[in-house]
């Protein structure tokens, strides 16, 4: 089973939620419709990537929109979160593929799953870095001491990564500190 897809939501250097998209939704949803002028940095708490969560209509509308991709042209299941592509191999592979139970797609997706379960430790450790770095260009780029602590973190200098991070919100700091260990 996979795991579910994090994600922590700020409004302006305050922490308001954080949780599957599920949990967020209508935690979002309630504060948005107290204050419509509110406005959400929601990041991917795997790749610190922005994400827009659609808070138009009721909760009951906001959360039906859940897990509904635009229409496709070709085969996939949308609702599951399917997403149908081409892949090219040679037929000495889709012969193997023929032969395994389950079918060719459920036996990529579980070579896959097990190839990232063996993802070499500079491999995770580099996309943690990556992942911080994209929430403190969006969020922390304008506080003091942004750009020395962007070098500590990606010289490996937790210490003096955390240090430099000391006067800045908390909610700002924690989350930073969360990302770069990659939990």
């Amino acid at each position: 089973m996979e795991p579910t897809k994090r994600y922590t939501a700020f409004v302006g250097e305050q922490l308001v939620a954080s949780g599957s998209r599920e949990e967020l939704r209508p935690k979002l949803k309630a504060v948005f419709d107290r204050d419509r002028s509110t406005l959400f940095l929601i990041f991917d708490d795997e790749t610190g990537a922005q994400v827009d969560f659609d808070l138009r209509g009721t909760v009951k509308e906001v959360l039906a929109r859940h897990g509904q991709s635009p229409p496709q042209t070709g085969p996939g299941r949308p609702r599951l979160g399917v997403i149908s592509r081409e892949v090219t191999l040679l037929p000495r592979h889709w012969e193997w593929l023929g032969l395994q139970p389950n079918g060719a797609s459920a036996t990529i997706r579980r070579l896959i799953d097990e190839a990232r379960k063996r993802e070499p430790a500079q491999l995770r450790r580099q996309r943690a870095l990556q992942a911080t770095e994209r929430f403190l260009f969006a969020l922390a780029g304008n506080l003091p001491g942004y750009e020395e602590a962007s070098r500590a973190l990606f010289q490996g200098d937790s210490r003096r990564f955390a240090e430099l991070m000391s006067p800045w919100p908390k909610d700002v700091r924690d989350y930073a500190l969360r990302l770069a260990k990659g939990d």
